[in-house]
Protein backbone atom coordinates (compact mmCIF):
# COMPACT_ATOMS: atom_id res chain seq x y z
CA UNK A 1 0.00 0.00 0.00
CA UNK A 2 1.97 3.20 -1.33
CA UNK A 3 1.21 6.34 0.35
CA UNK A 4 3.16 9.64 0.75
CA UNK A 5 3.50 11.79 3.79
CA UNK A 6 2.95 15.35 2.68
CA UNK A 7 4.30 16.83 5.59
CA UNK A 8 7.03 15.63 8.09
CA UNK A 9 9.72 17.42 9.84
CA UNK A 10 11.95 14.87 10.37
CA UNK A 11 15.11 16.97 9.70
CA UNK A 12 14.50 18.14 13.29
CA UNK A 13 16.58 17.00 16.04
CA UNK A 14 14.16 15.03 17.74
CA UNK A 15 15.06 12.18 15.24
CA UNK A 16 19.01 12.82 15.44
CA UNK A 17 19.19 9.62 17.55
CA UNK A 18 17.40 7.30 14.75
CA UNK A 19 16.84 9.32 11.55
CA UNK A 20 17.87 7.13 9.13
CA UNK A 21 16.13 4.19 10.71
CA UNK A 22 12.73 6.42 10.76
CA UNK A 23 13.33 6.73 7.29
CA UNK A 24 13.90 2.78 6.78
CA UNK A 25 10.62 2.31 8.43
CA UNK A 26 8.51 4.61 6.68
CA UNK A 27 9.76 2.77 3.07
CA UNK A 28 8.95 -0.20 4.78
CA UNK A 29 5.29 0.83 5.69
CA UNK A 30 4.41 2.16 2.41
CA UNK A 31 6.12 5.56 1.80
CA UNK A 32 6.93 5.71 -1.38
CA UNK A 33 7.60 9.93 -0.64
CA UNK A 34 8.40 12.42 2.35
CA UNK A 35 8.02 15.98 2.14
CA UNK A 36 9.99 17.93 4.19
CA UNK A 37 8.82 21.83 5.01
CA UNK A 38 11.21 24.36 5.57
CA UNK A 39 10.32 26.52 8.88
CA UNK A 40 13.52 28.59 9.47
CA UNK A 41 17.53 29.78 8.40
CA UNK A 42 18.80 26.99 10.96
CA UNK A 43 16.53 24.25 9.15
CA UNK A 44 17.71 24.62 5.35
CA UNK A 45 21.01 23.08 5.93
CA UNK A 46 19.66 19.57 7.80
CA UNK A 47 16.28 19.43 5.76
CA UNK A 48 19.05 19.44 2.35
CA UNK A 49 21.21 17.18 3.77
CA UNK A 50 18.49 14.29 4.48
CA UNK A 51 17.18 14.96 1.08
CA UNK A 52 20.58 14.22 -0.48
CA UNK A 53 20.46 11.10 1.67
CA UNK A 54 17.52 9.59 0.58
CA UNK A 55 16.80 11.23 -3.09
CA UNK A 56 13.99 10.62 -4.54
CA UNK A 57 12.27 9.85 -1.36
CA UNK A 58 12.95 13.42 1.19
CA UNK A 59 11.82 16.16 -0.95
CA UNK A 60 12.59 19.81 0.19
CA UNK A 61 10.18 23.03 0.65
CA UNK A 62 11.60 26.46 1.19
CA UNK A 63 9.57 28.64 3.23
CA UNK A 64 9.39 30.88 6.84
CA UNK A 65 7.00 29.71 8.81
CA UNK A 66 4.72 32.19 11.00
CA UNK A 67 5.83 31.61 14.68
CA UNK A 68 9.60 31.61 13.84
CA UNK A 69 9.93 35.17 12.24
CA UNK A 70 13.06 37.10 12.82
CA UNK A 71 13.33 40.19 13.93
CA UNK A 72 13.10 41.77 10.59
CA UNK A 73 12.31 39.03 8.33
CA UNK A 74 13.41 40.88 5.11
CA UNK A 75 16.98 39.50 4.40
CA UNK A 76 15.91 35.81 5.43
CA UNK A 77 12.46 35.94 3.06
CA UNK A 78 15.58 37.01 0.35
CA UNK A 79 17.99 34.50 0.99
CA UNK A 80 15.07 32.36 0.44
CA UNK A 81 13.36 33.60 -2.60
CA UNK A 82 17.12 33.57 -4.10
CA UNK A 83 17.73 29.91 -3.16
CA UNK A 84 13.77 29.53 -4.99
CA UNK A 85 15.18 31.13 -7.27
CA UNK A 86 18.50 29.32 -8.33
CA UNK A 87 17.04 25.83 -7.75
CA UNK A 88 14.24 26.81 -10.48
CA UNK A 89 17.21 27.54 -12.83
CA UNK A 90 18.59 23.54 -12.49
CA UNK A 91 17.60 20.88 -14.96
CA UNK A 92 15.90 18.79 -12.23
CA UNK A 93 14.75 20.73 -9.54
CA UNK A 94 14.83 19.97 -6.16
CA UNK A 95 12.46 22.38 -4.28
CA UNK A 96 8.72 20.66 -4.34
CA UNK A 97 6.44 23.78 -2.64
CA UNK A 98 6.62 27.20 -1.06
CA UNK A 99 6.20 26.10 2.74
CA UNK A 100 5.47 25.98 5.85
CA UNK A 101 3.84 29.61 5.41
CA UNK A 102 1.00 31.31 6.61
CA UNK A 103 -1.18 32.68 9.86
CA UNK A 104 -0.62 31.77 13.03
CA UNK A 105 -2.08 33.71 16.09
CA UNK A 106 -3.26 30.48 18.19
CA UNK A 107 -0.66 31.81 21.08
CA UNK A 108 0.52 35.16 20.38
CA UNK A 109 -1.20 37.90 17.91
CA UNK A 110 1.53 40.94 18.61
CA UNK A 111 2.81 40.29 15.04
CA UNK A 112 -0.03 39.75 13.29
CA UNK A 113 -0.03 42.50 10.65
CA UNK A 114 4.04 41.23 10.29
CA UNK A 115 2.79 37.54 10.10
CA UNK A 116 0.59 38.83 6.80
CA UNK A 117 3.15 40.66 5.34
CA UNK A 118 5.50 37.93 5.38
CA UNK A 119 2.64 35.15 4.31
CA UNK A 120 1.81 37.77 1.38
CA UNK A 121 5.38 38.03 0.21
CA UNK A 122 5.61 34.19 0.02
CA UNK A 123 2.43 33.70 -1.52
CA UNK A 124 3.36 35.59 -4.24
CA UNK A 125 6.46 33.29 -4.69
CA UNK A 126 4.13 30.43 -5.38
CA UNK A 127 2.98 32.40 -8.07
CA UNK A 128 6.23 33.76 -9.49
CA UNK A 129 7.47 30.37 -9.51
CA UNK A 130 4.71 28.26 -10.28
CA UNK A 131 5.04 26.14 -7.06
CA UNK A 132 2.51 24.80 -4.48
CA UNK A 133 1.83 26.81 -1.59
CA UNK A 134 2.01 24.42 1.93
CA UNK A 135 -0.46 26.80 4.08
CA UNK A 136 -0.33 26.65 8.49
CA UNK A 137 -3.14 28.23 9.94
CA UNK A 138 -3.88 28.65 13.32
CA UNK A 139 -7.00 30.62 14.77
CA UNK A 140 -6.63 32.45 11.56
CA UNK A 141 -8.82 31.67 9.08
CA UNK A 142 -10.09 34.89 8.11
CA UNK A 143 -6.81 36.24 7.95
CA UNK A 144 -5.73 33.86 5.43
CA UNK A 145 -8.58 33.76 3.22
CA UNK A 146 -7.94 37.89 3.31
CA UNK A 147 -4.50 37.15 1.79
CA UNK A 148 -5.38 34.38 -0.62
CA UNK A 149 -8.40 35.65 -2.34
CA UNK A 150 -7.25 38.55 -4.35
CA UNK A 151 -4.81 36.28 -5.49
CA UNK A 152 -7.37 33.12 -5.99
CA UNK A 153 -6.82 33.47 -9.87
CA UNK A 154 -2.53 33.41 -10.00
CA UNK A 155 -2.46 30.61 -7.30
CA UNK A 156 -1.41 26.97 -8.71
CA UNK A 157 -2.84 24.74 -5.90
CA UNK A 158 -1.39 23.55 -2.54
CA UNK A 159 -2.23 22.21 0.55
CA UNK A 160 -3.81 23.63 3.80
CA UNK A 161 -2.01 21.68 6.27
CA UNK A 162 -3.38 20.03 9.60
CA UNK A 163 -7.19 21.57 9.10
CA UNK A 164 -8.86 21.02 11.70
CA UNK A 165 -12.16 23.60 10.99
CA UNK A 166 -15.56 23.71 10.97
CA UNK A 167 -17.93 22.45 7.47
CA UNK A 168 -18.11 25.92 6.44
CA UNK A 169 -14.25 26.88 6.75
CA UNK A 170 -13.21 23.31 4.62
CA UNK A 171 -16.37 24.69 1.85
CA UNK A 172 -14.50 27.98 2.19
CA UNK A 173 -10.86 26.86 1.62
CA UNK A 174 -12.01 24.36 -1.17
CA UNK A 175 -12.95 27.37 -3.34
CA UNK A 176 -9.59 27.90 -4.30
CA UNK A 177 -8.42 25.27 -7.19
CA UNK A 178 -6.70 22.66 -6.95
CA UNK A 179 -5.96 22.97 -3.02
CA UNK A 180 -6.12 20.12 -0.92
CA UNK A 181 -6.56 19.70 2.62
CA UNK A 182 -3.76 17.57 4.81
CA UNK A 183 -4.90 15.51 7.42
CA UNK A 184 -3.13 13.50 9.92
CA UNK A 185 -3.15 11.80 13.28
CA UNK A 186 -5.88 13.97 14.82
CA UNK A 187 -8.78 12.44 13.01
CA UNK A 188 -7.47 9.87 15.19
CA UNK A 189 -8.73 11.52 18.02
CA UNK A 190 -11.53 10.59 19.92
CA UNK A 191 -12.89 13.90 20.53
CA UNK A 192 -12.04 15.31 17.35
CA UNK A 193 -14.76 16.95 15.29
CA UNK A 194 -12.84 16.32 11.97
CA UNK A 195 -14.53 12.79 11.06
CA UNK A 196 -17.92 14.46 10.78
CA UNK A 197 -16.46 17.52 8.86
CA UNK A 198 -14.74 15.22 6.54
CA UNK A 199 -17.85 12.80 6.31
CA UNK A 200 -19.90 15.95 5.47
CA UNK A 201 -18.35 18.44 3.09
CA UNK A 202 -14.85 17.37 1.91
CA UNK A 203 -14.68 14.73 -0.67
CA UNK A 204 -12.05 11.87 -0.44
CA UNK A 205 -10.33 13.55 -3.80
CA UNK A 206 -9.76 17.14 -1.91
CA UNK A 207 -7.76 15.54 1.26
CA UNK A 208 -4.07 14.03 1.22
CA UNK A 209 -2.48 12.74 4.59
CA UNK A 210 0.37 13.96 6.62
CA UNK A 211 1.95 13.34 10.15
CA UNK A 212 3.94 16.73 10.58
CA UNK A 213 5.84 14.34 12.76
CA UNK A 214 7.19 14.52 15.20
CA UNK A 215 4.13 16.29 16.66
CA UNK A 216 0.48 14.91 16.29
CA UNK A 217 0.77 11.61 16.77
CA UNK A 218 -2.10 9.47 16.10
CA UNK A 219 -3.84 7.22 18.80
CA UNK A 220 -2.68 4.34 20.23
CA UNK A 221 0.56 6.98 19.84
CA UNK A 222 -0.74 10.48 20.73
CA UNK A 223 1.30 12.47 23.39
CA UNK A 224 4.60 10.33 21.88
CA UNK A 225 6.88 11.33 19.23
CA UNK A 226 4.81 11.03 15.81
CA UNK A 227 6.40 9.83 12.65
CA UNK A 228 5.55 8.79 8.67
CA UNK A 229 5.29 4.81 9.32
CA UNK A 230 2.38 6.06 11.97
CA UNK A 231 0.06 6.99 8.87
CA UNK A 232 -1.30 3.62 7.48
CA UNK A 233 -3.30 4.31 11.21
CA UNK A 234 -4.62 7.39 9.35
CA UNK A 235 -5.46 5.61 6.14
CA UNK A 236 -7.56 3.05 8.41
CA UNK A 237 -9.24 5.85 10.03
CA UNK A 238 -10.22 7.51 6.68
CA UNK A 239 -11.66 4.51 5.20
CA UNK A 240 -14.05 4.13 7.95
CA UNK A 241 -15.33 7.71 7.77
CA UNK A 242 -15.30 7.41 3.89
CA UNK A 243 -16.62 4.03 3.92
CA UNK A 244 -14.06 2.16 1.55
CA UNK A 245 -10.77 0.55 2.04
CA UNK A 246 -7.25 1.76 3.25
CA UNK A 247 -5.65 0.83 0.01
CA UNK A 248 -8.41 3.19 -1.89
CA UNK A 249 -7.81 6.23 0.61
CA UNK A 250 -3.91 5.51 0.05
CA UNK A 251 -4.06 5.44 -3.61
CA UNK A 252 -6.29 8.55 -4.21
CA UNK A 253 -4.36 10.59 -1.82
CA UNK A 254 -0.78 9.16 -3.20
CA UNK A 255 -2.10 10.32 -6.89
CA UNK A 256 -2.88 14.29 -5.19
CA UNK A 257 0.02 14.47 -3.44
CA UNK A 258 1.94 13.47 -6.80
CA UNK A 259 -0.13 15.97 -8.50
CA UNK A 260 0.50 18.69 -6.33
CA UNK A 261 4.20 18.34 -5.95
CA UNK A 262 4.75 17.57 -9.63
CA UNK A 263 6.17 13.91 -8.36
Amino acid sequence: MEFIDTHCHIYGEEFDADRNDVVQRAINAGASALMLPNIDAASIDTMMALCRQFPGVCHPMMGLHPTELPEDPMPLLETMEQLIANDRQQASPLLKAVGEVGVDLYWDSSRREEQLQVFRHQTLWSCRYRLPLIVHSRSAHAELIHVLSPLKDQLCGGIFHCFGGTDDEARELLTFDDFVLGIGGVVTFKKSSLPGVLQRSVPLERIVIETDAPYLAPTPHRGKRNEPSFLPIVLQRLADIYGTTAENVAAVTTETAKRIFSL
